[in-house]
């Protein structure tokens, strides 16, 4: 008897750890679920989800949100999206979204979104309820020179055919930037903008920014036109600052060639005095020589002498201005001229 008791509680021990594994594994729980809401997996399935290492109550509660919405989607698809690192739970949420509010979506679509990058249940939302972008200050110049700043709000709805490749908000806002810049810059004058501001708004919706895009524009409007700069007259001002230091530059290198002129014409005269300096230096020996071989008389030495006094003089009263000038007497024994 004893025997049969310690058997006994061997296989009630091995029971319980059978158990124990199975139930790890097997989440009956979710099972039960399932088959109450309608959702009819193999039990098998839930054992397999485990063993790929999806969690079951993801992919379980998933299909019983979707069963419940009417929609029908398959398990191992959905378990291929979570393995591919997708959000199951935002797919089914979209899915749901998408069919209440009539809007023509797959789940193959959804999925692709998803791993995208991009926020399907949230592109589904912009699709009934479409989002205001702000753009920021963009700065324009008219004809006239005159600065303008304008701000616009672009509204803007997803375009679910167009989110797996189509370019995002940043790109609406250049395009719309690159044409409230063209608009202005052809208008004559900006006043012209300032009376009518729906002209940047027109022109701009007519030119299909939305191309390409993962949006479709439905309005572009203008919020504020402010006047900035007279950038005309800046430019101007700016040309005439640029010509007055070329025209500076120009008459300092003349100035520089014209003193280089006048120092080399001040050497010049420098050289021309030294040799004149040095040819009279030569006049006393040559006059001695001539007194010596009696070429020069000494009347005419004190002849020569007079004359240079009297030179002397002259240009002495030239210097001072007067009008006057005496008479030189010769030396004794010459007549007066």
């Amino acid at each position: 008897m004893p025997d049969n008791l310690v058997f006994l509680l061997i296989v009630i021990g091995l029971g319980l750890i059978v158990l124990t594994f199975v139930f790890s594994y097997i989440p009956l729980g979710l099972y039960i679920s399932a088959l109450a809401a309608g959702v009819r997996l193999p039990f098998v399935s839930l054992i397999g989800m485990r063993l790929r290492r999806v969690p079951p109550g993801v992919i379980i509660n998933s299909l019983i949100k979707a069963t419940k919405a009417g929609i029908a989607l398959n398990a191992d698809r959905m378990e291929a999206h979570y393995l591919a690192g997708g959000n199951i739970d935002r797919v089914v949420n979209a899915l749901i979204a998408a069919q209440r509010a009539a809007i023509p979506l797959e789940f193959e679509r959804a999925t692709a979104i998803d791993l995208a990058g991009r926020e399907v249940l949230q592109a589904v939302q912009m699709s009934v309820n479409p989002k205001v972008i702000e753009t920021p200050i963009v700065a324009a110049v008219a004809k006239d020179g005159i600065e303008l700043k304008a701000k616009a709000r672009v509204t803007v709805r997803a375009n679910i055919e167009r989110l797996v490749g189509g370019a995002g908000e940043e790109t609406v806002i250049a395009r719309v930037g690159e044409g409230i810049v063209t608009t202005i810059g052809s208008s004559v004058t900006h006043k012209e903008v300032l009376e009518n501001p729906d002209t940047i708004s027109r022109n701009v919706l007519s030119k299909g920014l939305d191309a390409g895009t993962a949006f479709e524009i439905l309005s572009i409007d203008i919020a504020d036109v402010d006047v900035g700069k007279n950038i005309g007259a800046q430019l101007e001002t700016d040309r005439a600052e640029a010509d007055k230091r070329i025209a500076q530059a120009r008459a300092e290198e003349r100035r520089a060639m014209a003193v280089a002129r006048e120092h080399e014409m001040r050497a010049t005269v420098q050289e021309m005095r030294a040799k004149v300096v040095e040819a009279e230096a030569e006049i006393p020996k040559a006059m001695a020589e001539a007194l010596r071989e009696g070429k020069l008389g000494v009347f005419d030495y004190y002849n020569l002498q007079n004359v240079q006094a009297d030179t002397s003089m002259r240009e002495q009263i030239s210097r001072s201005g007067g009008a006057h000038m005496p008479s030189v007497t010769p030396p004794q024994g010459q007549e007066p001229k």
